[in-house]
């Protein structure tokens, strides 16, 4: 392949301004590593639309492919992890953010980022699991760490619609727990419900300022979206509880206090 279309990134130094474009770029064009993938599939995430719209401080070297995911083939590896034809994916490692990422044909990158791609899953599906997938999977991972049961009560997720979220709503449903999902959109009531949540709550209730402490009404969260959500989350946590925050959607602050955690032991 001698050429491939890539997204890429660029700035202008003087005005500081953002532009993104389709171009056609070459394998000189892409940075240092021992591995180069040609690329079949990437997800589209929250970051990446980050990056691509300038919206927020993602992209921390320019120029730069976006996409922190992506499966593919190996191509060529001087690595002794790799050889010519073995399928991989990769997620994280700063990609599309300090290093090309996935929206892009061919990707170049050091072979400690990559795994082989699983048993039993295509590139396709890897990659229709995603980075959403693979962070919803943690965060349920970390509730079970923390001793939260289906027993134990209710879980909350909020920003429930998104790939996060309803990833995180499938996977609890079909672990047993009752689910509360949080939304600003309750015409996805049904596709939540679906999903495997047994209560639909408007994102109003947990978007303003939270008290230090409020009603206990669950046993643990997966919370997307941060500041006042997750305030609010925290204050209404059960003794022992655990909340798995891994999105900052509406913020990166926090404004609580340490009651929810010197008081009734919420992690």
């Amino acid at each position: 392949m001698d050429t491939f279309k890539a997204v890429v990134v660029t700035r202008d130094e003087e005005t500081r301004k953002q532009s993104v474009a389709l171009k056609e770029i070459g394998p000189d064009d892409l940075m240092e590593g021992d591995v180069t993938v040609k690329v079949s599939h990437s997800t589209l995430n929250y970051k990446d639309g980050l990056a691509v719209t300038g919206a927020g401080p993602v992209v921390r070297r320019f120029p730069m492919i976006p996409g922190i995911d992506f499966a593919g083939t190996v191509v060529s590896s001087t690595s002794d992890e790799f050889s010519e034809g073995d399928e991989v994916l990769l997620n994280g490692w700063g990609v599309g953010e300090t290093h090309m990422g996935g929206f892009a044909g061919m990707a170049r990158v050091k072979s400690d980022w990559l795994i082989g791609l699983p048993e039993g899953l295509t590139r396709f599906e890897a990659m229709a699991i995603g980075t959403a997938g693979y962070t919803a999977m943690l965060c349920v991972l970390a509730l079970e760490r923390h001793g939260v049961t289906p027993d134990r009560g209710p879980v909350v997720v909020t920003g429930a619609a998104g790939g996060v979220g309803s990833v995180a709503i499938s996977l609890l449903g079909k672990l047993g727990y009752h689910v509360i999902a949080s939304t600003g959109r309750p015409e996805e009531g049904d596709y939540l419900k679906d999903l495997g949540a047994a209560e639909i709550i408007d994102r109003a209730e947990l978007s303003e300022k939270a008290r230090p402490l409020g009603k206990e009404r669950w046993a643990g969260g997966v919370d997307t979206v941060g500041t006042h959500t997750l305030a609010n989350v925290l204050a209404m946590t059960q003794y022992g509880g655990a909340v798995a925050a891994c999105g900052l959607a509406g913020g990166m602050d926090l404004p609580s206090s340490v009651a929810p955690f010197i008081l009734r032991g919420v992690s």
